[in-house]
């Protein structure tokens, strides 16, 4: 759950950014966002879910 909420903190921080910056307009911000939202209906959302876990999970255990 930890990695959802940092995952979307995140992702809200770039698009905020790039709308600040002007990269990023806000028609195709919202469309984005949308997008963003009627995918995780689908079902292939456990399967993104899933995928960024894994990838969360093998940054965690990579040492230096």
């Amino acid at each position: 759950m930890a990695l959802t909420v940092s995952a979307v903190v995140l992702f809200l921080a770039i698009v905020l950014i790039l709308l600040r910056t002007g990269y990023l307009r806000f028609g195709p911000g919202l469309a984005a966002a949308l997008l963003g939202f009627f995918v995780a209906s689908t079902g292939i959302a456990p399967t993104i879910n899933r995928t960024l876990s894994s990838i969360a999970t093998a940054l965690a255990h990579i040492t230096a």
